[in-house]
């Protein structure tokens, strides 16, 4: 194995369990609002996150057709883009232990969220993807998927949030 060229950057390292499971307790447990929304993280890696919302009588925006509320949309992308914020938060800072790095995150908060509905939201599941496009030291950029479970892009997302 030979080492990364100075041009690129080392891959990124996976997350050690304690974080991901503390992650996990802070997002779909302790943040309230994520439980309303069934929000479940499926995979948590430095560069993207990805997680779950079950369609469920409550989320239904349209009575008549069944389709998800665009504010669950919304309120879904925006914690995305959060979780995808806190992830780079902590590989940034692997030299830290796991809970020094959860603790992290209390001033992070949302400063600009854009949405577009692309399609209408009709299934049982959906997926909802984010990734950081940039991490600075004040406000970190992201990008934000929602998807249907046939993996159609129903709803695209930009943030910025602060980190400091």
């Amino acid at each position: 194995m030979t080492p990364a060229s100075p041009t690129q950057p080392d891959p990124p390292a996976d997350f050690e369990h304690e974080f991901i499971t503390g992650l996990k307790i802070l997002f779909e447990e302790k943040i309230s609002f994520n439980r309303v929304l069934g929000l479940k993280i499926i995979s948590l890696k430095p560069e993207r996150v990805t997680a779950r919302i079950t369609m469920s009588e409550h989320l239904v925006g349209h009575y008549a057709h069944n389709r998800i509320h665009g504010g669950v949309i919304s309120a879904g992308l925006d914690a995305m883009g959060g979780l995808a914020v806190m992830a780079a938060i902590g590989a940034r800072h692997m030299d830290e232990s796991p809970l020094q790095r959860l603790q992290r995150f209390s001033k992070l908060g949302t400063i600009d969220l854009r949405v577009d509905y692309l399609r209408p939201g009709i299934g049982e599941q959906f997926e909802l993807r984010a990734e950081v496009l940039r991490l600075g030291s004040r406000v970190a950029s992201t990008r934000m998927e929602f998807l249907g479970a046939d993996g159609k892009l129903l709803s695209t997302g930009a943030g910025a949030y602060i980190v400091s």
